[in-house]
C-alpha cells in the first residue's frame, strides 16, 4: 500500500525540541529532523537516562508478520492506537495494510484525525455531550471522515439520537453493538439484550446498525486450556448475534462489521469470525490488537508464545519484542542491590515490573550488550528509581559498578509509552536513527 505521509506528521520533524525532553542529551534545541546527524549511540552512553528505545528490525517484523496474518484469515486490522498515541507510529501501520485505528475516546480520535487518520473505530461508549458533538461535527465537516461508535443501551442509543438530530446530521452515525461478558466491562450482558438493542438502533432517527463487537481478553485466567474455551464461546455467540440481527434484516449498509480482537486471542477471534459465512451482506471481519507491533518481555511476550504454538510458528518467527527502557546504575549500597535510575515515571508496572535483560559498561571493547542472569529481577520501583536485586554470590554482583547501564523490558506497552512524549528508534547496534512521538 502507497502511503504518503500528511504534511501534520512531516511537520514533526521541523519542531524545535528543547532541552530537558527525556531521554535526548540537548543544552540547546535541536530540530528533530537533525537526531539521527547526531549519531548518538546508547551503548555509548550518548542519550540521555533513563531513555525508552523502539528497535526498528523489530518493529518492521511485527507490522508485515501482522499484515501476513490478517491476509490468511482474510481479516482487516484497524489496530488500537491507545497503545502508542504516535502519529508515526498509525503512519507505519496504515501504510502496511492497516483498515484504519481504533480508539479510545473522543480527545484520541482529534489527535488520530489531526495527523490524517480518515477511518476511525471508536471501542468505547459515545455518552459525554461534549464528546458526542465533537465527533458528529468531525462527521459533518469531513464527509471522507469514517467513523464508528459502539453502543451497549437504550439510553445511549437515544443520547446519540437526540444529538444527531439536533446537529442536523446529513448522513447517519454507524454504531456497533457491543456485547460484554458478566461482571467484566460494558456491553449487553445476553445476546437477547443485544439483539433488542440492535432493533433499537436499526430504527433510531440519524443512527446506522454498522456491526457487531466484543472484546475477548478480559478472558484471561491461569488455565490457558479454559480461557481458549471461553474465549471460543465468545467469538461464537457474538457471530451467532450478527447471524440473527441480518435475518431480521436490521443492516442496511453493503457491509457488516464483526469486531474483536485484543492483543492475546486475536487467532482465535480471527478463525472464529473466518467461519461467519452466508449472509446477506459481506462480512468484514476487524480486528483490534493494538499491541501486537511493540509486543513486550512480559504478560504479552507470553500470550504471543501459546499464539505461535496454536498457529505452529517457530518461537522466532513470531511477534518480537521493541520497546525496552534502559538507564544508569546510580548506587551500589549493598553486595547485592543496585539502584537504577528509572521508575515508575519511565516504565510500566500495572501488570508486572520491568524486567532487566541487559547490561552494558560504556566505554568498554563490547560491541553489544551482555544479558544478565538469572536470578536478577527488578523488586520495586519508586517514582524514579528501580531497585535491581541481584543473586546471591554470583559475578555480576561483584561487577555491576555505578555508571554500568541495565536495558530493561516491559510488561503492558500501553502504560510506558505515555510516560514519553518522545521515544527514541534505534538500530540493532542501538545507534539513534529518529524519534516519534506520542500524544497522550
Amino acid at each position: 500500500m502507497n502511503r504518503t505521509a500528511p504534511a501534520s506528521i512531516t511537520k514533526l520533524e521541523q519542531q524545535l525540541l528543547q532541552p530537558g525532553v527525556k531521554g535526548l542529551p540537548i543544552t540547546m534545541p535541536l530540530r528533530q529532523a537533525d537526531i539521527a546527524a547526531q549519531h548518538w549511540n546508547v551503548l555509548r552512553a550518548e542519550t540521555g537516562f533513563p531513555v525508552a528505545l523502539l528497535k526498528i528490525s523489530a518493529l518492521e517484523h511485527n507490522l508485515q508478520w501482522m499484515r501476513r496474518f490478517c491476509a490468511q484469515y482474510g481479516a482487516q486490522l484497524a489496530p488500537h492506537g491507545k497503545t502508542t498515541m504516535s502519529p508515526q507510529l498509525f503512519d507505519a501501520q496504515l501504510s502496511n495494510g492497516a483498515w484504519g485505528m481504533t480508539l479510545a475516546t473522543a480527545a484520541q480520535v482529534q489527535v488520530a484525525y489531526r495527523f490524517g487518520v480518515r477511518r476511525v473505530l471508536l471501542a468505547n461508549q459515545l455518552v459525554a455531550p461534549a464528546d458526542i458533538h465533537a465527533m458528529l461535527t468531525l462527521m459533518q465537516r469531513d464527509p471522507s471522515f469514517e467513523f464508528y461508535a459502539l453502543v451497549d443501551s437504550s439510553a445511549g442509543v437515544a443520547r446519540l439520537s437526540q444529538a444527531a438530530k439536533k446537529l442536523g446530521m446529513q448522513r447517519p452515525l454507524p454504531l456497533l453493538v457491543e456485547l460484554g461478558l458478566a461482571g467484566k466491562r460494558a456491553g449487553c450482558r445476553s445476546t437477547d439484550q443485544a439483539l433488542a438493542l440492535a432493533r433499537e438502533v436499526a430504527a433510531a432517527p440519524g443512527l446506522e446498525l454498522a456491526g457487531m463487537e466484543g472484546y475477548e481478553g478480559l478472558l484471561h485466567s491461569h488455565d490457558a486450556k479454559q480461557d481458549r474455551e471461553a474465549v471460543g464461546g465468545f467469538v461464537g455467540q457474538l457471530s451467532e448475534l450478527l447471524r440473527q440481527a441480518d435475518a431480521e434484516q436490521l443492516f442496511t449498509r453493503d457491509q457488516i462489521l464483526l469486531s474483536a480482537g485484543g492483543s492475546a486471542y486475536f487467532d482465535l477471534v480471527a478463525a472464529g469470525f473466518a467461519q461467519v459465512k452466508g449472509l446477506s451482506r459481506t462480512v468484514l471481519p476487524v480486528l483490534r490488537s493494538g499491541c501486537y507491533l511493540t509486543s513486550d518481555h512480559g504478560f504479552y511476550n507470553g500470550m504471543i508464545a501459546q499464539l505461535n504454538e496454536r498457529e505452529g510458528t517457530a518461537q522466532d518467527q513470531g511477534l518480537r519484542p521493541a520497546l525496552e527502557v534502559w538507564s544508569m546504575v546510580l548506587s551500589r549500597p549493598e553486595p547485592t542491590l543496585a539502584i537504577l535510575g528509572m521508575g515508575k515515571r519511565d516504565a510500566s508496572y500495572d501488570m508486572d515490573l520491568p524486567r532487566a535483560l541487559l547490561s552494558h559498561r560504556p566505554g568498554t571493547a563490547a560491541a553489544r550488550p551482555a544479558a544478565l542472569p538469572d536470578g536478577c529481577r527488578i523488586e520495586k520501583m519508586n517514582d524514579q528509581h528501580a531497585y535491581l536485586r541481584l543473586p546471591e554470590g554470583h559475578a555480576i554482583g561483584a561487577e555491576l559498578e555505578v555508571g554500568d547501564l541495565i536495558g530493561c523490558g516491559i510488561s503492558h506497552p500501553c502504560t510506558t509509552f505515555d510516560k514519553w512524549p518522545l521515544i527514541l528508534a534505534v538500530d540493532d547496534d542501538y545507534s539513534v536513527r529518529h524519534a516519534v512521538n506520542t500524544f497522550f
